[in-house]
């Protein structure tokens, strides 16, 4: 994949998943969500710098000092090297990778899914029951995290596609939410509640997403997976992604 292609795809993760807050700073962004994830609370590179390395780190720990959590920077092939290096020396250690997954959709539009263990429901956005649904499934029990992560899907400028899977008796046990933008359509937060897992269910969610994508425009679709989580890897590959680069963050406690 091409730094240009890379570089499309960074923004597009930007766009489909805001944080609680963002500064931008000679270059970089700094993201602060209470440290919900790794993606929301770190430092970015977003375009050419001037200022000194040494002079911007330290400027960035003592924002996040101030915001009372770790100072994460994240890596991609679009870092500079000497950023990285510099954190390593700085006694930054390596947290966190995933990879970036992506999959043509050619034709996608057109297929004809299988039928699914249980009923799907598609929607246009994120709503309440969608959100309880997913605070739950991911266990969401922080008061900082349940009072500001609604407002971040809130914030989401793009259009999305959002799939619940209810079971026998009507709940929420499976969670989906595809972002359109340029073309795309990024597939996030695909959870199953363990009682039902093994019976298909997030693979007819990630094919649900793709199909509508599809049919809503978007040519190419992309994710994000962590590295170590081999069953995640092993479905979307069936589903047809592929692995085109890695990030991964640099992590320090600034407290």
């Amino acid at each position: 994949m091409s730094l240009e292609t890379i570089k499309t795809v960074e923004d597009l993760s930007l766009n489909a998943w805001p944080s609680h807050q963002m500064q931008v700073y000679d270059g970089w962004i700094l993201r602060f969500s209470f440290f919900y994830t790794h993606r929301t609370n770190c430092v970015e590179t977003i375009g050419p710098a001037q200022l000194p390395l040494a002079e911007k780190v330290a400027y960035c720990e003592e924002v996040y000092r101030k915001w009372g959590t770790p100072s994460v920077f994240k890596i991609s092939p679009l870092t500079t090297p000497a950023l990285e290096l510099f954190l390593k020396e700085r006694g930054y250690v390596e947290e966190h990778r995933v990879d970036n997954m992506v999959i043509d959709l050619a034709g996608m539009a057109d297929t004809e899914l299988p039928e699914s263990a249980l009923p799907l429901v598609l929607g246009e956005r994120v709503d309440r029951e969608w959100l309880d649904a997913l605070f739950s499934l991911k266990n969401v029990t922080d008061e900082n995290h349940l009072r500001v992560v609604p407002a971040m899907y809130d914030a989401i400028p793009k259009d999305e596609i959002t799939v619940k899977v209810l079971n026998e008796r009507g709940e929420v046990v499976g969670t989906g939410l595809g972002i359109l933008d340029r073309g795309y359509v990024g597939i996030y937060a695909i959870h199953v509640r363990e009682d039902c897992r093994r019976r298909g269910l997030a693979e007819a969610i990630v094919r649900t997403l793709l199909k509508e994508g599809a049919g809503k425009g978007a040519a190419k679709a992309y994710l994000q997976v962590v590295s170590g989580n081999e069953p995640a890897k092993r479905l979307y590959e069936k589903v047809g992604f592929q692995s085109e680069y890695a990030c991964w963050f640099r992590v320090k406690e600034t407290l």
